[in-house]
Order: C-alpha cells, then structure tokens, then sequence
C-alpha cells in the first residue's frame, strides 16, 4: 500500500476550476466533491453519499446544497445530511466528512487529515501567480504514474537535455554540476545549477528576445508534499544584473497509487502585456509537461513490472530527489 503524507495540505484545483457544478478529485486515495456556494466560498466533501456510496460529483447543487443523483440525500455544504427521501428523522451518522479548504495563489489547498491540526500558515506560498506584475500562465496534466516519479523528474533536471531538446534543454544543463542543500527544520530542499557560457533554447530565445549565449540561473526550492518552485532567470552573457525572470511551479498531487496530478504554471515579469508571448509559453511549456508524462507513464509501467529486491543506481545529480525521499518517507510514516 502506498504511504502518503497526511495532515498535509495538497493543491486539488485551480480556484477557475471551482464553480456552481460540481468537480470529482481523489487526493491520497479519498475522493473529493468540489464547488462553490452562492457567496463564492469553495467547499470540498468527501465523495461518497452515506447511503449507497454514489459519487456525490455525479450529482446536482441544489441552493448550495449537494442533492445526491441517486436517492435524493442532501448535503449542506459543511457535509451534514438536511433531507433524507421517505422521512422527516435523519439518522445521526448521515454526514459526509468536510475537508478544510484555503484559496491563495490561484489554487485550490485542501487538508488531508485530522481537520483540527489544519493550519493555513503552514501552505507554502507561490505569490508571483496572482501579483500583478507577473504574468502568468498555467494548465493541469494528469500522470498514470506514482507521484514520486514526478518528484523526481523535477529535481533532477539534467533530463531537460535528453527530453526536452528543441524547447528547454540545451547540452549546458546535464553538463553543470548541481550544489544541493537541505533545510530539515522547513521541510525545504533546494537545488541550484549556473550556467555561466550556455546556449539559449527556444523556450527563453523567442519568450524574452534574447540572440545569442546566455547566462542561466536554475534554482530549485521543493517543499513536500506538494509544492515545488523553479526561479528560473536568464540573461545575456555578461549582463547578469537583472535578466528575465520566471517563476515555475508546479503541484505534485498524489492521486491514487498509480495516478497523479501535475498542476504547472509559468509566471513572468517581461513582455506582461503581450499575449503572443503568452501564448508561446503556454503552448510550449505545456508540451514539456506532455513529455514529462508520456516518459513517466512507461516508467510506471517498467517498475510495476520490475521484481522485488531491484536496486537503483544513484549519483549526484541525484542528491535533490533522494534528499526528497528521505523527507517524504518521514513525513508519511
């Protein structure tokens, strides 16, 4: 069985995707129903009417309340049943477990765990998202992939090279050694790379304007379970003050064992006003996720397959993600 951190707060939509209707999510194997009332709080309940189990996000909100699809028990939104069909008496146990629930920067967090050791200063913040100088752009893909795969696709990015040539990857970033620190007292790991003399990819070149050889700055700020930060900057070689930056997130949600969803966005604070520059890195970041996913999907596939007892081979470009593991074992034990 798959161990996940709990008591953990975890990204489950962004706040566009929570409306009037209702939307299924599963974090951590617990099915989720989301939406909103008519004042715009987002709710989130489990999943599961109490009398047959009907997937309550296949059903219908009825003035702020869930009606079941299937017989008609209704939901108010902090889970406890109002009406049951056939009777005036509601049985003591009609109610569906509420989840916490906090909007900021542009996600959607919800609490997995005991609801009483909630606290939302403890959600990591990704501000430049919603900061009006920045611009953002973002999506959602899913991964029939473990989550740990993703985890450590992020923080090795020497792969950049090997998978994402002709968009981010250029031959500089597998060669540059990373320096990688641990934080055990925030729970944060960091991992940096610069290139000082490296080729600029297509990704920065037609984004920022940039002709030539770059200077490019990749460092790399992970908190589990679930936020993960790229503050990328580039700048041409020997104007390294200011440069271009952006801010790359990502949400590392574990779904199910073998399913995740990998929330990203791209944040910059050049060319805001230009939508054509929006587009670009939409398109093009979105691509890499999408490769990101098809070489973790049948990575999935091999390890599933794999016999017990294999025995990885690790080396320092892997300090980031097995410093990640370590923490995320404790935190799920």
């Amino acid at each position: 069985m798959t161990a996940y951190a709990r008591n953990q707060w975890y990204i489950v939509a962004y706040g566009r995707e929570v409306g009037s209707s209702l939307l299924g999510r599963t974090v951590c194997e617990e099915p989720i129903v989301l939406y909103r009332t008519g004042d715009g709080r987002a709710v989130a309940l489990a999943d599961r009417c109490v009398h047959r189990r009907f997937p309550l996000s296949e059903s219908r909100i009825d003035d702020n309340r869930i009606v079941c699809g299937y017989h008609g028990f209704t939901y108010g939104p902090d889970g406890a049943c109002v009406s049951v069909p056939g009777q005036q008496r509601i049985p003591r146990t009609a109610r569906v477990s509420s989840y916490p629930v906090v909007e900021q920067d542009s996600f959607i967090w919800v609490y997995i765990g005991d609801p009483a050791t909630a606290d939302p200063a403890a959600i990591p913040r990704a501000p430049q998202l919603t900061d009006p100088g920045w611009t953002t752009v973002s999506g959602m893909e899913p991964l029939a992939a473990r989550y740990q795969l993703l985890v450590d696709n992020l923080l090795d990015l020497s792969h950049e090279t090997y998978l994402h040539g002709g968009y981010i990857g250029t031959p500089e970033v597998a060669e540059t050694p990373i320096t990688t620190e641990v934080d055990d007292d925030r729970g944060v790991i960091y991992v940096s790379r610069r290139m000082a003399d490296a080729a600029c990819p297509p990704f920065y070149a037609k984004s920022t304007g940039i002709d030539g050889r770059i200077t490019r700055w990749q460092d790399i700020e992970y908190q589990p379970p679930c936020l993960y930060r790229l503050h990328s900057r580039v700048a041409p070689v020997g104007e390294d003050v200011s440069g271009f930056h952006m801010e790359i997130v990502y949400g590392i949600t574990p779904s199910t064992a073998g399913s995740t969803y990998d929330f990203w966005a791209v944040a910059r604070d050049f060319a805001q006003d230009d939508p054509a520059v929006s587009d670009f890195l939409y398109e093009n970041n979105r691509t890499v996720v999408l490769q990101d996913v098809a070489a973790l999907n049948i990575l999935e596939r091999v390890l599933a397959a794999e016999p017990d007892g294999y025995q990885e081979l690790s080396v320092n470009i892997d300090t980031g993600g097995l410093a990640a593991r370590r923490l995320l074992a404790r935190m799920s034990s």
